[in-house]
């Protein structure tokens, strides 16, 4: 008994209530596949027609479908936190909050401090602040309502982590945003990289160039996910 004490405060992952959440999460999006087939053919039919929607209109489509981080790839976020000992991570498109989860419960393992989130989404917000209260991780996150451009402005300290997974053609200007609060050392890391490829190729030619700042690889990691580290 007091081993798996000592197993949860090492690791929150393994605590019995988020691990709960998180599988609860997890099976919800599982069975969302007739969401996620109506979304690819939206897709598919905006590439036909060489169309560009915006966060908004996207934001809207996505209103009751999970787009959530798979289990490894919410370990990854968690140990990369662990592994800077984040404290303070910035997280672009909050969605149901499956990885401000994993995100959220490293920082708690970190020493405790802040995760914060931006979600355009009203329904989206509730049910993640929802979710995030269920988990018990309330006291680390901050997830913000609106157009990130305006939320994510004002990170309220250095960063020391940033995910990217909102919408596509915002990662560059986000990145820049943010990137005066990054600490040297600071890791980002952008999801979809190779599903997305046409409209995150500026994003990804920017992180490649060094004298922007960043040392980047982009890893075989669900669909693509780009690591990056702030020189």
């Amino acid at each position: 008994m007091e081993n798996d004490a000592a197993l949860h405060s090492i690791c929150s992952l393994n605590n019995p209530q988020i691990s709960a959440v998180l599988d609860r999460l997890h099976g919800e999006a599982s069975r969302q596949v007739g969401g996620l087939a109506r979304l690819l053919g939206l897709g598919l039919i905006d590439a036909v027609l060489r169309r560009r929607i915006s966060s908004a209109e996207e934001a809207q489509r996505l209103k009751h479908i999970y787009v959530p981080t798979s289990r490894k790839q919410g370990t990854f976020l968690y140990l990369t936190a662990r592994s800077v000992a984040a404290r303070r991570i910035i997280e672009f498109g909050t969605s149901f909050a499956v990885s401000t989860i994993y995100l959220a419960a490293a920082v708690r393992d970190n020493g405790g401090g802040c995760l914060i989130g931006s979600e355009l989404e009203p329904t989206k917000v509730a049910k993640a602040r929802e979710n995030v209260a269920e988990a018990g991780l309330g006291d680390v996150i901050d997830i913000r309502e609106g157009d990130a451009r305006e939320t994510l402005r004002k990170p309220d300290g250095i960063v020391d982590m940033v995910f990217l997974d909102g919408h596509k053609d915002l990662y560059l200007s986000i990145l820049k945003m943010v990137t005066p609060h990054l600490r040297k050392g600071a890791v980002i890391v952008a999801d979809n990289i190779y599903t997305f490829r046409l409209a995150l190729a500026p994003y990804v030619r920017y992180i490649s160039d060094s004298r922007n700042g960043f040392k980047s690889v982009v890893l075989h990691l669900k669909d693509g996910t780009a690591y990056s580290v702030r020189l």
